[in-house]
């Protein structure tokens, strides 16, 4: 494994992006990245999106958002998506994205990093829990948030 380094997500590595693929199972937890570059553009201010490359090869891509303004607490410091490439995980590449999304929301004077997730044998809590999140609270739709205090 070459050192792996964050890059903003740009027009030259959104193609490689949206390509990453799943291990099976994995795709209903997951929207693809074409939908998060999507939703970014009503507030570019607040999204945070970057592509995790390994040299060259963009394996991974993780966006969240800063709204200090934000209703609820969960929503100033999210972690919205990440997708680790299926032939990369268990790399720790996932575990890299996520501290570096962290970092940046305590550069920004947060306290916590919240992530929301649903629950399912296939799905991101095991990540999410060993990376360091704990449930504090349910969604209106059954979902888990979870919180990483900074």
């Amino acid at each position: 494994m070459a050192e792996l380094r964050l890059e903003e997500l740009s027009a030259r590595t959104v193609v490689a992006a949206n390509a990453l693929t799943l291990k099976p199972g994995q795709e209903q937890f997951v929207a693809p990245v074409s939908y998060s570059a999507a939703a970014a553009i009503p507030d570019p201010n607040t999204s945070w999106q970057r592509v995790v490359l390994d040299g060259d090869e963009v394996v991974a891509f993780i966006m969240g958002s800063f709204d200090p303004n934000a209703e609820h607490d969960e929503f100033k410091a999210i972690l919205w998506r990440i997708n680790v490439d299926a032939d990369d995980q268990g790399r720790g590449i996932g575990t890299y994205a996520v501290r570096a999304l962290a970092d940046e929301a305590r550069a920004r004077g947060h306290e916590r990093l919240y992530v929301i997730w649903e629950s399912g044998e296939l799905g991101p809590e095991q990540f999410f829990l060993r990376s360091g999140f704990r449930p504090v609270g349910e969604t209106q739709y059954g979902e888990t948030i979870g919180a990483l205090d900074l």
